[in-house]
């Protein structure tokens, strides 16, 4: 099996190709933070759910200015963005009880970055056992919880 049913990922995928604006310029420009699954906005970075998880609750921290990398953002900007990675993983502890986490930066498309010009950070609940014969053998994830229902749960903590 190579695919499994992902309807709320359509809307996206059939738009993706077409884009022509950073993905994470135009939710910040936008007035919808529900309906973009974006949990936060601060002063420098803001919070949003990854539409293309690894994990249920896997999110993204997102520098509010168009950034490519570590060496672009200011002292400020990256102390925003680690404050709220730990903001993050508080309120994945309290509403998940991960076993552990994954945290860090794909600077770079050959580093596996999906938007590989707009620096953000991947905060990701793991669970012992979390990579199954699906993930690994069929290349497909199986999440348990639809997005908009991980978005419903992390919203309070912020």
């Amino acid at each position: 099996m190579d695919r499994l049913w992902t309807p709320w990922r359509f809307e996206y995928l059939r738009n993706a190709d077409q884009a022509t604006t950073c993905v994470f310029c135009l939710m910040l420009s936008e007035t919808r933070d529900a309906a973009n699954l974006l949990l936060f906005r601060g002063r420098r970075a803001f919070v949003i759910l990854n539409l293309f998880p690894y994990t249920s609750g896997h999110l993204l921290v997102v520098a509010n200015r168009h950034i490519a990398s570590l060496n672009d953002a200011s002292s400020e900007e990256l102390h925003e963005i680690i404050e709220l990675s730990r903001t993050c993983e508080r309120a994945l502890r309290q509403e998940y009880h991960p076993d552990g986490f994954n945290m860090g930066f794909n600077l770079g498309r050959a580093a596996g970055a999906g938007v590989e010009h707009h620096l953000h950070m991947h905060v990701l609940p793991r669970w012992t056992g979390d990579s199954n014969f699906v993930s690994v053998v069929g290349e497909t994830r199986v999440l348990p919880e639809e997005l908009p229902t991980t978005f419903q749960r992390l919203l309070p903590y912020f």
